[in-house]
């Protein structure tokens, strides 16, 4: 039954590209015949891949991707990464609607396991020495990031303050680059995208590099578009087809409370120093 289902929304947005292919210019079929082929090897790669593959530029496979209907390739991969799930894993894609409830809190428990265990195991440590030393060497430091991951940035701001950093941070898309324009050489800014793909982030680091600044992103694709504007990438790793990532956003918090951790080894004096005038001070809001 279920493979029937997926058969038939796989028509849903391949259908859509086939119907297409003779009205697409010659470059763009190319992209349209290998994708229809290998549909499912194409939602795990990147769109400088898929380009690379099809030997074709990346603008050629943008263009493909919105002449067949779509926003753009992250639009073209979610479309089709739904087409193949089931509706459970619209939920989460390791559940089935036979799972009792325990058994669901324990599949979600090992998937977040499974994301640390995989991050920690994908660490370049240089990369993460690297950002450490970016992280102590900043006057000034911006976290970013939008949707999903300014929650991230909002905690990430929040571990950094308490350190003494002059830090601050940002998930408006506009107020990113008024905040980014206004930096100096010796600033930092640090983005998170699970995605790397975000336009609004993209701009951010593009336009802090052009400034002199320095540029950290974390992020679940090392060949995504935003590494292009990254002096350091540190990668995050889940493995899922969903829009609304779950897994990635508990590698994403091992990954910056390791860096926490990291810098403040680095200063402990003033970590601990920081810690304790903190708690005094909240101590009176104590019931």
């Amino acid at each position: 039954m279920t493979t029937k289902n997926n058969n038939k929304n796989q028509a849903n947005s391949l259908a859509r590209i086939r119907s297409m292919v003779p009205s697409l210019a010659i470059s763009e079929r190319k992209v349209a015949d290998w994708v229809v082929q290998n549909f499912e090897e194409m939602i795990h790669l990147s769109m400088a891949h898929l380009g690379q593959i099809c030997g074709v530029s990346d603008t050629t496979v943008l263009r493909f991707c919105r002449t067949v209907g779509f926003h753009g390739y992250t639009d073209l991969k979610l479309a089709i990464a739904r087409d193949l799930a089931s509706p459970i894993s619209h939920i989460h894609d390791e559940i089935s609607d036979e799972d009792d409830p325990a058994t669901v809190a324990h599949k979600v428990f090992a998937s977040h396991i499974q994301a640390i265990s995989d991050t920690r195991e994908v660490l370049d440590s240089e990369e993460f020495v690297r950002a450490v030393d970016l992280f102590i060497k900043a006057n000034r430091i911006l976290f970013i990031g939008v949707g999903t991951s300014s929650p991230l940035v909002e905690d990430l701001h929040n571990k950094f303050f308490r350190l003494g950093f002059m830090c601050k941070v940002q998930t408006d898309s506009y107020l990113q680059l008024m905040e980014v324009s206004l930096l100096k050489p010796g600033d930092l800014v640090v983005a998170i995208s699970h995605s790397g793909s975000s336009v609004d982030p993209n701009l951010t680091l593009e336009l802090a590099q052009r400034n002199g600044v320095k540029t950290i992103a974390i992020t679940g694709n090392t060949e995504s578009p935003i590494t292009q504007h990254a002096d350091v990438t540190l990668l995050t790793v889940s493995q899922e087809t969903r829009a609304e990532t779950i897994v990635s956003r508990v590698a994403q918090h091992a990954m910056t409370d390791a860096l926490y951790v990291a810098v403040s080894l680095q200063i402990i004096d003033v970590a601990v120093e920081n810690e304790k005038r903190i708690w005094e001070s909240v101590i009176p809001k104590s019931v």
